[in-house]
């Protein structure tokens, strides 16, 4: 797997402040306060893959904050376009973060092995 560079890790972390943060701006109370866990950029950044914790989720409200998400697309764009000063802003494709519950079942199954 190859290293990404500074300036790719640089331009996710500063993501991850800022998308919450143009989020928080929206009027949906849905997606105001949703968590995103990480940012990861393709080379060239014109595609970022955005994970967000859906734990507390059901499947009908995850399809319905998928949909509020994209239908956000446009205007988180142009809050990171607003508060970085670039020249373009890569696509968001938001993904549900699942590896956080995947660790809590982890976490069930060591206690469970551990009072046995």
């Amino acid at each position: 797997m190859q290293e990404k560079s500074i300036n790719l890790q640089k331009t996710e972390s500063l993501l991850v402040e800022l998308i919450p943060e143009a989020l928080s701006s929206l009027n949906d109370s849905r997606i105001k306060s949703l968590p995103i866990t990480d940012v990861n950029c393709k080379t060239g950044k014109y595609n970022a893959v955005v994970y967000f914790d859906a734990t507390d989720l059901d499947k009908d409200e995850l399809k319905e904050v998928h949909k509020l998400l994209k239908k956000a697309n446009g205007r988180i764009k142009s809050h990171c376009l607003a508060s970085t000063g670039w020249y373009k802003c890569p696509d968001f494709n938001f993904v549900s973060d699942n590896s956080i519950e995947k660790s809590k079942r982890l976490e069930d199954l060591f206690e469970q092995i551990k009072t046995k």
